[in-house]
């Protein structure tokens, strides 16, 4: 069930979107790195914060950074505005919150109006929302 400041799906004021998942942290991350390579979607990195911190000697609820895009998508909105760059590829952010699961990313409408993209440019950025919303479903 989406969830954005705990009330209905859409972006917070500063574009974020916070959704509830189904499962733990590990089963999300690994249900959307699937859904990520049976689509053909690049990985570039998956950020075990918590693991992090433990390595420092400091405790962090369980915390995963997924930081994933497509080049064909993502250059054209790099090379239309090289700002963007700072946002993509894309995140996704998952994180236990006291035994709920939750995910958040910048909303694709958010990067568009940020770096002044057209909309046509920058509408491949908006598959990030039906790839989420698969991890809402139990």
């Amino acid at each position: 069930m989406p969830d954005s400041a705990s009330s209905g799906r859409g972006p917070l004021p500063d574009g974020v979107v916070t959704k509830v998942a189904a499962g733990t942290v590990a089963e999300v991350t690994t249900r959307f790195r699937q859904i990520l390579d049976a689509k053909g979607v690049t990985v570039f990195a998956v950020i075990d914060q918590a693991a992090a911190a433990r390595a420092a000697g400091l405790n962090l609820r369980d915390t995963v950074l997924v930081i994933f895009g497509n080049p064909a998508a993502g250059t054209p909105v790099m090379a239309a505005a090289p700002l963007a760059a700072l946002d993509l590829p894309l995140k996704l952010l998952i994180w236990d919150d006291t035994a709920t699961t939750r995910i958040a990313y910048y909303s694709p409408e958010s990067i568009t109006e940020r770096h002044r993209l057209h909309p046509e440019t920058a509408a491949a950025l908006s598959v990030i929302h039906p790839l989420t919303d698969t991890l809402t479903a139990p």
